[in-house]
């Protein structure tokens, strides 16, 4: 069964599913501080798409025990919600006329290498608090472009990994063949000490011919 199935991923460990828990929990507390609580879809579409992404994260790795081809699909669902996140943070800073830090920008360079050292929630809930809606925005940014990278990377390692092994089909194929395989070694194997048994056998019948021959023409001289 080891041949047919994969090794399960612990996805409460994978650095992307941990920053998207993170990018989760801090959509739902944007969208409590930075905008209306009733009457606008976007909150809704925000924390649904945020949602999105890390349960197909635990889903894919889940089903990616059996299909790998379901794991691939299902990541990358979670990419498309977690790239329609990035895009509503965009449209928020555009429409309030704030600005999106470039890479030279220090602060988004100091951003950057926090957000590349944490992964949980627990890190960024003291200092949400203190951010406005633009330092907000930009974080979320910053969490959903280094997400998506790791996400780029694992899925082209499985991606890799898919052709090589192929789908839990190709495994059940190769796992029966293999069987075969071994069960046919086994025939083969028993059917030439069967053949060396029986060819034994008649040397020993010949052999026994022989000494009573010879007993009896040891008996004719004797008499």
């Amino acid at each position: 069964m080891s041949k047919i199935f994969k090794k399960p991923v612990v996805w409460k460990n994978l650095y992307f599913y941990r920053k998207s828990d993170a990018i989760y929990l801090l959509t739902v507390e944007f969208c409590r501080r930075f905008l209306p609580p009733y009457g606008d879809r976007t909150v809704d579409q925000m924390v649904q798409a945020a949602r999105s992404g890390k349960q197909n994260i635990i889903e894919g790795s889940e089903d990616g025990q059996t299909s790998s081809e379901m794991e691939i699909k299902l990541l990358n669902v979670a990419r498309g919600s977690l790239q329609e996140l990035r895009a509503d943070y965009l449209d928020y800073i555009k429409s309030h006329h704030l600005e999106v830090w470039n890479t030279d920008n220090p602060r988004q360079q100091r951003l950057r290498d926090f957000c590349h050292s944490n992964n949980d929630y627990e890190a960024y809930a003291p200092m949400v608090e203190k951010m406005n809606d633009e330092e907000f925005a930009n974080l979320m940014l910053t969490l959903c472009h280094q997400t998506d990278k790791l996400m780029c990377a694992y899925l082209e390692k499985l991606e890799q990994r898919f052709v090589t092994e192929g789908g839990i089909k190709e495994r059940m194929y190769a796992a029966r063949t293999g069987y075969r395989q071994e069960q046919d070694a086994y025939i083969a194997n028993m059917e030439n000490e069967n053949k060396q048994l029986k060819e034994e056998n008649a040397g020993l019948r010949n052999r026994i011919l022989e000494l009573e021959a010879e007993v009896k023409r040891l008996g004719a001289r004797l008499s």
